[in-house]
């Protein structure tokens, strides 16, 4: 009988951390089961693809088994010029379908039905590949499975797309998980001052059938949820990631050089050792201007990791 009163406290405490663990946890996941996915998260799916983080297909997160995304200006069928240009978004035969066209519980009230029924996601078929658009005809934008709708395939489309058109969003966000580039930058504006310096916080539909996130948990540098609006120089980006130096003297973010491989866009080898001895000569006021990054070769690491940057606007 002494220890009643641990006992009756001890309950009450446990009763207490339920509720406000069923307050933070349980509640919230009715609202985000209940989200319908906007365009923005339908973007992001269909452009990274199935995982963006470890997968079997992918085991060592080399940006295998991911989809690319194309500027399409021309019917891949006709060859005729469209109204105005189209994203596509490209998966060719043997890539995962993204969670949308295998899991459409994901899509949400409306944009589920209109995908299925109008945009025909269900007939994708991962063997032999699949296009997919975002249509934004009505209310609702739906996932567009445009090898059943058109008759488009993934040859068709890059067959008639020049590289810059093309962009390896889904493979970047994979360098961009595996660099660890989210251990010092958000993917996610708060609610408060960050509105003026960021852009404004992501809905909660923008994430639907998104895998991973990449949110981040804390900020040593800026967020990047809006970086491609705020900067869209590939140049400025390419600087900026051989040696942060070049563009922000007091940087603490590392160079990633290294993921420009060992040779440049028009295929001369890179030497490393003699650029660096140049950018010290440079930064010790022997030379006027720094040594000029090489262009980064259309199948690096470094251009794929670029790609998904400027994509996120």
């Amino acid at each position: 009988m002494a220890f009643r009163e641990y006992k009756v406290g001890a309950r009450m405490f446990g009763f207490s951390l339920g509720t406000s663990m069923c307050i933070t946890l349980l509640f919230p996941s009715f609202d985000i089961a209940a989200s319908v996915s906007t365009d923005v998260a339908l973007d992001k799916q269909l452009s990274a693809g199935w995982d963006a983080g470890f997968q079997l297909k992918d085991p060592l997160l080399l940006g295998w088994n991911k989809p690319l995304k194309v500027l399409v200006k021309n019917d891949p069928v006709t060859n005729q010029p469209l109204a105005e240009p189209i994203y596509a978004y490209v998966y060719k035969p043997g890539t995962s379908m993204p969670n949308g066209a295998t899991h459409t519980d994901s899509l949400g009230e409306g944009v589920k039905q209109l995908s299925i029924e109008q945009g025909k996601v269900k007939e994708a078929k991962e063997a032999s590949g699949a296009v997919f658009l975002i249509n934004k005809s009505g209310k609702l934008p739906y996932m567009e499975n445009a090898s059943a709708t058109r008759g488009w395939t993934p040859g068709d489309v890059l067959k008639g797309a020049a590289d810059e058109d093309i962009s390896h969003v889904g493979a970047g966000k994979t360098m961009f998980v595996r660099e660890g580039c989210w251990w010092c930058h958000t993917l996610l504006p708060e609610q408060t001052q960050d509105w003026q310096v960021f852009g404004a916080p992501p809905m909660l539909g923008d994430f639907n059938g998104e895998s991973p996130t990449a949110f981040g948990s804390d900020r040593k540098g800026p967020d990047l949820l809006h970086v491609g609006s705020r900067n869209a120089s590939r140049e400025w980006m390419m600087l900026h990631f051989f040696n942060p130096r070049l563009v922000q003297p007091h940087s603490i973010m590392p160079r990633f050089d290294y993921l420009w491989g060992d040779k440049d866009a028009s295929g001369q080898k890179i030497d490393f050792d003699k650029w660096r001895a140049e950018y010290n000569d440079y930064r010790e006021g022997k030379n006027p201007s720094p040594p000029d990054v090489p262009v980064p070769a259309k199948d690096s690491e470094a251009r794929k990791l670029i790609d998904f940057i400027l994509s996120l606007k």
